[in-house]
């Protein structure tokens, strides 16, 4: 077979380092923005974005020629730099270490898509160590509460 094809959705999430709650409304969206531009980068299409002052979360289109480490790599490495020039308040920012990657069927892509959107909605009722502890035991990856939190 000469053609290659991929079809990997992928649900990204991270927090900022120790979950402190840094990032401000008046530049979230150009954050997204940001992240958007280098998911395009590196061939793999943003499906949605949305963040709250702790964490983040990204639904986008893996590349079939980038590994998913360098990508979620690039993104972090790449959004530091640009947040940390934004103003004073961002000069000591940094990602968590970690993050969760999970796969998306196409039939849950529109679900997914809606949670996402309806993060400061939903983060009224819950933070952010609730949601991921029930998110990575939901898609059966249970976090080790040594190293998760950093």
């Amino acid at each position: 077979m000469s053609q290659s094809l991929s079809n990997i959705v992928v649900h990204l999430v991270f927090s900022t380092k120790d979950r402190r709650p840094l990032l401000r409304d008046e530049e979230r969206g150009e954050l997204h923005a940001y992240i958007t531009g280098t998911l395009k980068k590196l061939d793999s299409p943003l499906i949605e974005i949305n963040s709250v002052r702790d964490h983040i979360h990204i639904l986008f289109a893996q590349s079939k020629n980038h590994a998913p480490a360098k990508i979620v790599g690039e993104i972090k490495s790449a959004s530091s730099g640009w947040i940390k020039g934004k103003h004073l308040w961002y000069q000591g920012f940094e990602w968590q270490t970690g993050y969760g990657e999970f796969s998306v069927s196409p039939m849950h892509v529109d679900p997914v898509r809606e949670y996402i959107r309806s993060q400061p909605e939903h983060h009224a009722r819950e933070d952010f160590k609730t949601e991921y502890r029930r998110f990575c035991e939901k898609n059966g990856k249970p976090v080790d509460e040594r190293y998760v939190w950093d």
